[in-house]
């Protein structure tokens, strides 16, 4: 038997040799990256919340998809994103209150099984034929109060299963999941509209939520980080204590106010994305999940490039920021389905860098007794204050067109862009690296 020659056992071992370092880096990365599901209670939460959040993306599909079967408006659309988001605006900042005060695993499966009956009585409204605008409308408003309580209680209770050394890629890796769902959810749902019909993806969202209730049932409590008391007193009292803080903290308030034109203006994708499919790109249900499932991919790659760098600079939120915004206006542009994927993909991108290093830097710097305040401030921008850009973005598709309503929200959000920027230049004393130091294990993210 011939044996090899001494040059190629050498270059054999050399690659040998290298390949050891390369798997070893590799692990590292992925340990690195996914560190937060080292914690059960937090891998229950996680993928309970997948499941959970991917039935929503495939309930979104529907109900936009019905609004516009029973009404063909543009402006009906946007009405129910406005009675969605409405209750957000006017109760996410006591929502904030009640996450400082109350257990926040009990808050959650009330919250959760509210938001699952919802969709349940929409599937059974459409299966005997008796839906109307109004009975959208209605659940839309209950769907939004529930939310409201639910979403700055999620906030504040990542911290109590993950500690704050892994806040930050806890923050990220949920920002994963959410885009996971959305490049999952919106095909699914398309397909399920087309194949079924359109109850079929209410009952999917209904039965969906049972996984997070599951999961939160199966946590256990004693493995939770240790968090400050509850905040007792008068609740406006409480509430006027949060946003004394946050005007008061120019990391914080920088936060705020690029979220306040950002999130009012700019994310209302539940709008813009089937408006631009029906009126724009003239696709059908398929279209407009293909539209979603190109941002998400965008958005999970994104996230993960997040999760795995974990450090949530100054820097890193004005380029999420002003990306997203150039994005938004060049989205306005396009007339042409491959222009439009290849600039959500990359829209998706800026939008996760921003919120995701809003949202760390945010629960980082807030001290642990005031953090469910801090976020609800955050949920009332990004969310509760979607009624004025759904309808504002609704009125302007109607009467001018929806290229125009788009452009006009990106110059809307560069013009919050501009304000941020201006207002961290009156304040240099803030160091970029505030927010960007992990606390010791164990520590208040205040320390």
């Amino acid at each position: 038997m011939r044996r090899p020659s001494r040059k190629l056992v050498k270059q054999r071992s050399i690659d040998g040799a290298a390949s050891v370092p390369l798997r070893s880096r590799l692990r590292q990365s992925l340990a690195r990256t996914f560190v937060s599901f080292s914690n059960r209670n937090y891998r229950l939460f996680w993928f309970g919340q997948l499941l959970s959040v991917t039935g929503t993306w495939i309930q979104r599909v529907a109900q936009s998809w019905l609004v516009l079967n029973l009404t063909d408006s543009s402006f009906a659309l946007g009405m129910v994103t406005t009675l969605q988001f409405l209750p957000m605006m006017l109760f996410a900042l006591f929502g904030g209150v009640i996450a400082d005060r109350l257990p926040k695993r009990k808050v959650l499966l009330v919250t959760q099984a509210v938001m699952g009956t919802v969709s349940l009585i929409l599937g059974v409204l459409i299966t005997l034929d008796v839906v109307q605008i109004w009975h959208i409308y209605v659940l839309a408003a209950v769907l939004g109060l529930a939310t409201a309580f639910d979403n700055p209680t999620r906030q504040a209770f990542v911290v109590e299963m993950v500690g704050p050394e892994n806040l930050p890629n806890a923050v990220a890796l949920n920002s994963s999941l959410f885009n996971t769902a959305r490049i999952v959810g919106p095909s699914i749902g398309g397909a399920m509209i087309a194949a079924f019909g359109i109850a079929v993806p209410f009952y999917a969202d209904a039965v969906s939520f049972l996984a997070v209730i599951v999961g939160l049932l199966m946590m256990r409590p004693e493995e939770f980080h240790e968090v400050p008391p509850p905040a007792r007193g008068p609740v406006l009292t409480r509430l006027r204590e949060g946003i004394a803080y946050a005007i008061h903290t120019p990391a914080v308030a920088l936060v705020l106010i690029l979220m306040a034109f950002l999130g009012t203006f700019g994310y209302q994708f539940t709008v813009i994305l089937p408006l631009i499919a029906r009126y724009v790109l003239d696709t059908g249900a398929l279209g407009f999940g293909g539209l979603l499932t190109a941002m998400g991919i965008g958005s999970l790659a994104s996230a993960l490039g997040v999760a795995y760098v974990s450090r949530p600079t100054e820097r890193l939120l004005l380029i999420g920021a002003g990306s997203f915004t150039v994005l938004l206006g060049l989205l306005a542009l396009s007339t042409s389905l491959p222009f439009t994927v290849a600039i959500l993909v990359l829209l998706g991108a800026g939008s996760i860098i921003f919120t995701a290093t809003a949202n760390s830097r945010l629960q980082i710097l807030a001290p642990g007794e005031l953090r469910g305040r801090v976020m609800s401030l955050y949920i009332f921008l990004f969310a509760g204050t979607a009624p004025v850009g759904s309808l504002s973005l609704g009125y302007l598709a109607e009467t001018l067109s929806v290229r125009i309503a788009v452009g006009i929200m990106a110059l809307l959000c560069a013009v919050g862009f501009v304000l941020g920027w201006l207002y961290r230049a009156r304040h240099p004393e803030h160091s970029p690296q505030a927010a960007t130091r992990r606390p010791a294990h164990g520590s208040s993210a205040s320390d």
